[in-house]
C-alpha cells in the first residue's frame, strides 16, 4: 500500500518486526510511545533520526493491524 511506504519488514531488522524504513524503530514502539503521552515533538527530540511521516505511518499501519486486515508492505 503506497500510503504506508516507510513500513517495512525484515526478518534481520528486528526479528521480522514492522519497523519504520528498515532501521530498528518499531512500529509497536512508536505507538507505544504515543500512547504513553509523548508528543510528537517529544518523540522526535528523543529520535532525531525519525520524521513525523514514520510516526503518522506508524500508527495507520496499527490501526489497520488492529483490525486484522491484512496488507502488503513496502519492499525494503
Amino acid at each position: 500500500m503506497k500510503q504506508l511506504n516507510r513500513i517495512t519488514a525484515d526478518p534481520a531488522v528486528m526479528g521480522g518486526k514492522p519497523c519504520v524504513r528498515g532501521q530498528r524503530v518499531t512500529v509497536g514502539m512508536l505507538t507505544g510511545l504515543v500512547a504513553s503521552g509523548k508528543s510528537t515533538e517529544q518523540i522526535l527530540a528523543l529520535y532525531p533520526y525519525i520524521e513525523v511521516e514514520d510516526i503518522t505511518q506508524a500508527l495507520r499501519y496499527a490501526a489497520w493491524r488492529a483490525e486484522e486486515i491484512d496488507l502488503p508492505l513496502a519492499a525494503a
